[in-house]
């Protein structure tokens, strides 16, 4: 099982761009990039959190979900 963060889904859904998103949250705009391409290998709980706020994600699923086989 792969832990897959789904910000190109979330993004695309609300017409935003990465860069937006890093001004949004005040993260580094290279943090979001590793977000949005899945290249972390652990997810700072704090970055989810300000993402989440950031876009109004009650639902964790929203934003993350689980892969069979490390998709």
């Amino acid at each position: 099982m792969k832990l897959v963060v789904r910000l190109d889904r979330v993004l695309s859904d609300r017409n935003l761009t990465q860069k937006e998103l890093a001004k949004m949250t005040g993260l580094r705009p290279a943090s979001i990039s590793e977000l949005y391409n899945n290249q972390r290998k652990s997810i700072n709980r704090e970055h989810i959190e300000k993402i989440a706020e950031a876009l109004s994600i009650t639902e964790i699923s929203e934003l993350m979900e689980l892969k069979e086989g490390g998709q």
